[in-house]
């Protein structure tokens, strides 16, 4: 069921979560990260779902972070779990079975932007702008940012927005590679919904083993990230969709992919 604070819609194939906090940049509260997870468990193994979008209500933001109201005064502990949430809820969006498309539709700062980072695709709005500013507040990113962002645009780069806590505007997040395009001025959610509508015709099996071994094999060393490669190769050919896929081309054709 719909938390007020997280929308979700399914069209056909794709599924659209849409923060609905616009009064409040769509900051994130502790329960708004509850809803949150619970939207992605309800869509988990979902066999119609082959990409999510997540976006913002509002044109002002995507997601402008934590809630400061609710870090005002924690004690270590309570810090911890603040960290631990967070974390959780971009592990598990980014450990997702199918993409997770981030239209970003404005302000993305702080949790915003690890929120974003933890999505498998980055599309953007003209007007879109990143930072990890928690160095203003006494604090570090910490739903992974010092992690996941490091990963995307190297030590340098990352540790620049971090230390310094620059805004970025949209052309440079995509020069850095933060992004991976920058949509049609108010075109954002079409190109976010083509983006998947392509994802969509491909084999969802294939789609989630790719998944699996860029997002798993990122932490491993060459030689089992290679071996976990192999290993999901050979388990898709124990599935109907790669008949389907093979015999097509040779008859060529469309292929006709049911996800089994």
């Amino acid at each position: 069921m719909d938390s007020p604070l997280v929308i979700t819609a399914q069209r056909e194939q794709i599924a659209i979560i849409r923060l609905n906090r616009p009064e409040k940049l769509n900051a994130l509260s502790r329960e708004m990260i509850f809803a949150l997870s619970n939207a992605f468990k309800s869509l988990d193994n979902e066999p119609q779902s082959r990409a999510i979008i997540l976006t913002g209500a509002g044109a002002k933001a995507f997601c402008a972070g934590t809630d400061i109201a609710e870090l005002t005064g924690l004690a270590k502990e309570s810090a911890r779990e603040v960290s631990e949430r967070g974390q959780a809820l971009c592990n598990q969006i980014e450990s997702f079975g199918v993409p997770v498309i981030a239209a970003i539709n404005g302000i993305a700062a702080g949790g915003g932007c690890e929120l974003g980072l933890a999505c498998h695709i980055r599309i953007s709005s003209p007007n879109a702008t990143f930072s990890l500013p928690e160095t203003k507040l006494g604090i570090l990113p910490g739903y992974g940012g010092t992690q996941r962002l490091e990963r995307e645009i190297g030590k340098g780069r990352a540790l620049e927005m971090m230390l310094t806590a620059r805004t970025l505007g949209a052309e440079e997040a995509l020069r850095i590679g933060l992004i991976n395009r920058v949509a049609a001025s108010g075109d954002l959610l079409t190109e976010a919904e083509e983006f998947a509508k392509e994802i969509a015709l491909l084999a969802p099996l294939a789609i989630r083993a790719c998944l699996e071994a860029v997002t798993r094999g990122a932490d491993l060393p060459l030689r089992e990230g290679l071996a976990l490669e192999t290993k999901l190769f050979a388990s898709l050919f124990a599935t109907e969709d790669v008949r389907e896929g093979t015999r097509a081309f040779l008859e060529k054709r469309k292929p006709v992919f049911k996800g089994r």
